[in-house]
């Protein structure tokens, strides 16, 4: 499919008016991301910008030991790549694909030429870095203040809002890993749900069957970040 024709998936580009996104085409290459690939590392340049239409990517920090948890997870609602525009060309974190898919990539110079070329690209954009800053600082409250369960279903859930169908093929080593707790704490959080008949867990794949159920056992972050998203980014741009 022609990419003029082809950016249905992410929720930014759709939301570029007309001449914005005729712009982009000629900037803008789709790509497979495979799951575990690493679009930058902490403190490295980053070379690229990345606009999912399928795969999830975890915005991560890194300890000074190794350790790693998740900050922000980041789908088809936006990109990964925030501190190109916002005058950095490196970050402390990493991003890290997280369930495999596809992106629009667009190079590091052309998102700082083209957010400073448009008043509604930049507008766009800042938009987004706002909503993405409430999603950061939520998790940070939900990891410190929330029980692992309910973390849990903070992240299934903003997981299934970013992935087409009820389904999500994470391990639950992987959650562990993003929520920077024992994978004991996630497999005894997993099975109460599944007991409780909100989730069907089965070899890395995790099938949410009571979203409502999900949605009243989660604490207040879940709603918080899902209605700042709502309420700052727009729908899709009449074509």
């Amino acid at each position: 499919m022609p990419l003029a024709a082809n950016r249905l998936g992410n929720r930014l580009l759709e939301a570029l008016a007309p001449q914005d996104w005729q712009h982009w085409c000629a900037l803008l290459t789709h790509v497979e991301l495979p799951r575990r690939e690493v679009l930058y590392e902490s403190g490295a340049s980053i070379a690229h910008a990345y606009f999912p239409t399928t795969a999830l990517v975890s915005l991560e920090y890194v300890t000074d030991s190794g350790g790693t948890a998740e900050i922000a997870l980041v789908g088809p609602e936006g990109v990964v790549g925030v501190p190109l525009f916002m005058g950095a060309g490196s970050t402390l974190g990493r991003a890290v694909v997280q369930i495999g898919g596809h992106a629009f990539r667009m190079p590091a110079a052309s998102i700082r030429n083209e957010f400073e070329r448009s008043p509604a690209v930049m507008n766009l954009l800042l938009r987004y870095t706002q909503a993405l800053i409430t999603h950061m600082a939520q998790t940070a409250v939900c990891n410190r203040h929330h029980p692992i369960d309910q973390q849990l279903c903070r992240w299934l859930l903003l997981g299934q809002d970013r992935q087409p169908g009820n389904e999500l093929s994470v391990t639950q080593e992987q959650i562990a890993q993003m929520l920077g707790v024992r994978r004991e704490g996630v497999t005894e959080a997993a099975l109460a749900l599944q007991a409780a008949g909100l989730i069907r867990y089965h070899r890395g794949h995790i099938a949410v069957l009571d979203r409502a159920g999900l949605e009243r056992r989660c604490c207040e972050c879940y709603g918080v970040v899902r209605r700042e998203f709502d309420r700052l980014l727009p729908q899709a741009a009449a074509r």
